[in-house]
């Protein structure tokens, strides 16, 4: 997408790291420190103008968290790029076959870490809306979206389910909220709520694919 937007862009390859998200959300303070004093080294080092984030945690970590240890970066999310490079006509979209049809039809997963905590809702919608695609809202969205699962670290641990017959593990529940809008693709802005709901579709089996806005709009350059 960057390439095809004619995007000067560069990556840290073998130098980039985890943020310590992860860390911090399992309340290993310690190691969040080290993990993020070496990002902020490098980061420092290297001056980047912008970061693109294409993960909601690692955005909010870096834009919000790194400022108490001398990392003070303009952090947006790919989804927010993406939106920028459609207003400037610098991403030429074409129609594919069913597009506005039964077989384009996407419902939004926002993330927790996008909507809830950062309050970007509208620059997946723009993204996804210019790219001629038909956009079903689930009842639970934007600000008020239902978290995938993975949320508070929850990702690294086996979850503990409710009681009663009809309990179910939260990104079974997201899943199938989606799949009951008729839809036939969940896109998703984070690289958690990927893994948790294509889990969530190998265990529930509605026929509905999950996929990253990014590799949706790819799709259509």
């Amino acid at each position: 997408v960057l390439n095809a937007a004619g995007v000067n862009f560069a990556v840290l390859a073998d130098r980039e790291s985890c943020t310590g998200d992860a860390a911090r959300r399992a309340g290993n303070e310690y190691l969040f420190f080290e993990m993020a004093k070496a990002n902020v080294e490098t980061l420092n080092e290297v001056q980047p103008k912008r970061i693109v984030a294409t993960c909601p945690h690692c955005l909010h970590t870096l834009g919000k968290e790194y400022g108490e240890l001398g990392g003070h970066y303009d952090v947006i999310h790919h989804t927010q790029l993406i939106s920028e490079l459609v207003a400037a006509r610098k991403l030429d979209y074409r129609l594919l076959p069913g597009s506005r049809s039964g077989d384009d039809k996407v419902t939004l997963h926002d993330p927790c870490y996008l909507g809830r905590h950062n309050n970007i809702v509208a620059a997946p919608r723009t993204a996804l809306k210019e790219a001629n695609i038909e956009l079903i809202e689930m009842p639970r969205h934007g600000k008020q979206s239902f978290c995938c699962g993975a949320g508070g670290a929850q990702m690294w641990k086996e979850e503990e389910h409710g009681a009663g017959e009809h309990a179910e593990a939260v990104n079974v529940n997201r899943y199938r909220e989606a799949a009951a809008t008729g839809a036939k693709t969940v896109a998703v802005g984070c690289p958690f709520c990927l893994t948790m709901l294509t889990d969530a579709a190998r265990t529930a089996d509605e026929g509905v694919q999950v996929k990253d806005i990014v590799e949706i709009i790819a799709e259509r350059l």
